[in-house]
C-alpha cells in the first residue's frame, strides 16, 4: 500500500524556485544522469551539457525549471511548459489554460517510502496554485509504467499514444476537479 502525503510528510514541507543553470548545472547532472532517470533522456550528458539545457529553458519565453526543495534541501526538478508552444506543438489538440509538465525525483541513498507520490501531489498543486492553469498534461514514455500509475494517483487519464520526436509517449491529462478529487 502506498502512504498518501498527509499520512507520511507533514504538509507545507515542499518549495519551489527557479533552476539556476549554472549553479545548479552540477547537482542536476548527478539527477539527470542516474540510472534512475533513464526517461529523461540525458544519460550521456555532461555537466557543460546540461547547465546548457538548463540555461536554453531559462531563455525560453514558454517553458521553466524549477528545482524543488523538501525542508529547505534540493530533492526533485520539475519542468513546466505550454504544450502549445513547445514539446507538444501540434501534436494534439491544445486547450486554454493546459499546461505541460515534467518532474523527476532526485535519486536517494535511502528512499523514503511514499516520497515520490507526495513530490507529484506537490508539483501539482504548485501548478493548479495559478488559477489559470485548467489542465495539466504530460507525455511520458510508453515503457515508464511506474510513472502512469502515480499519475493515475493524482487524477490524470489516459488520452492517447502519440509519437514525439524522441519517444512514443502516453499523453495524459489531469483537470483540478480530478486532482482535487484525489486529495
Amino acid at each position: 500500500m502506498t502512504a498518501t502525503p498527509t499520512t507520511l510528510l507533514p504538509p507545507g514541507r515542499f518549495a519551489f524556485r527557479p533552476v539556476r543553470p549554472a549553479a545548479d548545472a552540477v547537482l542536476l547532472h548527478r539527477w539527470v544522469t542516474h540510472p534512475k532517470a533513464v526517461f529523461w533522456l540525458m544519460g550521456d550528458a555532461n555537466v557543460y551539457d546540461v547547465e546548457r539545457a538548463y540555461a536554453d529553458i531559462a531563455q525560453a519565453p514558454h517553458q521553466d525549471a524549477f528545482v524543488g526543495l523538501y525542508d529547505g534541501a534540493p530533492a526533485f526538478l520539475m519542468e513546466r511548459y505550454d504544450p502549445a508552444q513547445v514539446e507538444l506543438a501540434g501534436l494534439y489538440r491544445a486547450e486554454p489554460g493546459d499546461v505541460g509538465m515534467h518532474f523527476l525525483v532526485a535519486p536517494a541513498d535511502r528512499p523514503v517510502h511514499g516520497f515520490t507520490r507526495a513530490v507529484i501531489g506537490a508539483v501539482m498543486a504548485e501548478l493548479f496554485a495559478d488559477p489559470a492553469t485548467r489542465r495539466v498534461v504530460v507525455e511520458p514514455d510508453v515503457r515508464n509504467t511506474a510513472v502512469h500509475d502515480l499519475n493515475r494517483t493524482v487524477g490524470f487519464e489516459p488520452h492517447a499514444r502519440i509519437t514525439t520526436p524522441h519517444k512514443q509517449a502516453l499523453l495524459s491529462f489531469c483537470t483540478r476537479a480530478r486532482f482535487e478529487a484525489t486529495r
